[in-house]
């Protein structure tokens, strides 16, 4: 029998003491990463993986994107229908390209070290501390709790703002060329979408545009609902792989139907 391995290893624990949360150190990341996501909407946890750790991740996350499923055309900023009764050059009526490759969770196997950091209790419990929005659930979601994201020659994503109040990323190897995280921190609020400022990005000002180093190994909380961004085009033969952690404040969360057949060409799960 296969003894698992400890998820703590993964991390670089000299840094960010996630199992230890009694300790000062521990006390003083949360206060940091908060600090972070207070004052630009985005805590980025650069080195969070140990070296051992990320080659452990990136060799998985190469067997497992040949499963990915792919997709693309072409998507809004509001990740909806465009609004017809709005003027031609409107934000609401904006179309960008996309094109994505997904890995969905129930392709993880167990003993996958993506999926065993997903699942590590003490990672939930630093997050929760870090958001601190109270108690935060992993999806109950079989497709979209858990994701590898894998994009190449030609993929991108377009401007848009995310439908969830935070999304969590794990960086595990970069693109050749492109596939930037580009960001405009903040350009709406909950009482002003700011139509303006993002019709400017769109025609194409990109005075505000923010570049978020994902370095691999980095750890990303992200507010991606008043913050707009993409990921610029890649090119090369390198994929630009990423883990995608899924959490909500409510228990029980699925992502709908149709996203499912979006992302994944399927809404149920494979059956082994």
């Amino acid at each position: 029998m296969t003894t698992a391995v400890d998820p703590a290893s993964f991390v670089a624990r000299d840094r960010y003491p996630l199992d230890d949360p009694t300790t000062a150190d521990y006390v003083d990341l949360v206060s940091r990463a908060r600090d972070q996501l207070a004052s630009t909407g985005a805590s980025e946890l650069d080195g969070f993986l140990a070296t051992e750790g990320l080659a452990a991740m990136v060799a998985d996350a190469r067997q497992l994107e040949t499963g990915a499923f792919r997709s693309g055309g072409q998507g809004t900023v509001y990740l909806g229908l465009p609004d017809e009764s709005r003027p031609a050059d409107h934000p609401r009526r904006y179309w960008g390209d996309y094109a994505v490759g997904a890995v969905a969770y129930d392709q993880f196997p167990a003993e996958s070290p993506i999926r065993r950091l997903y699942e590590w209790p003490p990672l939930l419990q630093f997050l929760t501390a870090v958001l601190d929005r109270g108690p935060i659930y992993p999806y109950a979601d079989p497709l979209g709790a858990l994701n590898l994201a894998t994009m190449g020659e030609g993929d991108q994503l377009q401007w848009h703002f995310d439908q969830t109040d935070f999304v969590v990323s794990l960086a595990l190897r970069d693109a050749e060329v492109g596939g930037d995280f580009e960001v405009v921190p903040r350009i709406r609020s909950t009482d002003d979408e700011c139509y303006d400022e993002v019709a400017r990005l769109l025609a194409g000002d990109e005075s505000d545009v923010v570049t978020l180093p994902m370095t691999p190994g980095t750890l990303l909380i992200f507010e991606g609902r008043n913050s707009i961004h993409r990921v610029s085009p890649i090119s090369g033969s390198t994929s630009r792989l990423v883990g995608l952690f899924g959490y909500d404040t409510e228990p029980g969360t699925t992502s709908s139907e149709l996203l499912k057949l979006v992302r994944y060409g399927r809404t149920g799960a494979v059956v082994s």
